[in-house]
């Protein structure tokens, strides 16, 4: 008995805690805490303000310690098997920590409280986890890239390293390798001055750009385009089994009165012939 009450307490705690208004309250709450911790990086004149912000993030600090709290209690053992709990319960950890010596740095880290809102809205955790499931191609592709870069820059310490000081060393020819992948400043600042003691130069960045720039990086998005739609398409085919189970239980159902039905007529047929 005791066992059955707890059971249903419980399930009525993972309602509550599951519920669109509760869901709703906490993506506010996470918003409030952004807004508090941007206003935290102004100068506050008014006096008032630079009393309430400590309370206010004091406030929601403790909302979001009552919240996990609740979840442990409903989900038990289960919160813990969920990576998105594990987020939460470090985020959230972290902001406990006093904003004073060793630990001013990870007092810092409480802006992470905004990634919770990764783990409350459904549309945003979809896509994290098609992100994290592209990670494995992103590597390779990561791998190709690390390559190309450590291949040019050899060769442009080599050919470049004389005269620009862009390129005298590999460190130097990477950093700079890099900007021009970026296509920031890179005809200006690095092809040009290049370009006016070695004037095939021009060759090499064009090379670089195309496979690196227009290559490599394309097939990143490629490779994040296909783990979205990859996961859109697990969706529906969950959904779609989802359906197709509760529209069997239907047939099932009705199946089973059908044939109580029969029962009862053959019942009834075998009593009016006696």
């Amino acid at each position: 008995m005791n066992d059955d009450s707890s059971k249903n307490w419980r399930e009525t705690l993972v309602g509550f805690v599951e519920t669109p208004v509760f869901r709703h309250f906490v993506t506010t709450i996470i918003l409030l805490n952004a807004i508090t911790l941007g206003l935290e990086t102004y100068p506050v004149e008014a006096d008032w303000l630079a009393r309430l912000i400590p309370i206010a993030d004091a406030v929601i600090v403790s909302i979001f310690v009552i919240e996990l709290t609740l979840k442990i209690i409903a989900y038990g053992p289960r919160f813990f098997k969920s990576g998105w709990n594990w987020f939460d319960l470090i985020i959230v950890g972290v902001s406990l920590f006093p904003d004073a010596g060793a630990f001013t740095v990870l007092r810092a880290m409480r802006i992470l409280r905004v990634f919770r809102l990764f783990s409350v809205i459904p549309d945003m955790r979809k896509v994290i986890e098609a992100l994290m499931k592209a990670i494995p191609g992103m590597g390779a592709i990561l791998a190709v890239l690390a390559l190309m870069f450590y291949v040019s820059a050899v060769m442009a310490t080599k050919l470049f390293g004389g005269a620009e000081p862009l390129f005298e060393t590999l460190g130097a020819s990477a950093f700079t390798l890099f900007q021009v992948m970026t296509l920031e400043g890179w005809a200006m600042d690095v092809a040009r001055p290049t370009m006016e003691t070695q004037p095939f130069a021009w060759l090499f960045f064009l090379i670089f750009i195309v496979l690196t720039s227009f290559a490599v990086l394309n097939m990143f998005i490629a490779v994040i385009v296909d783990s979205l739609q990859s996961k859109h398409f697990d969706d529906e085919e969950e959904r779609a089994a989802k359906s197709e189970a509760e529209a069997q239980s239907d047939r099932d159902l009705l199946q089973a009165e059908l044939a109580a039905i029969r029962a009862e007529l053959q019942a009834l047929r075998a009593e009016i012939k006696s």
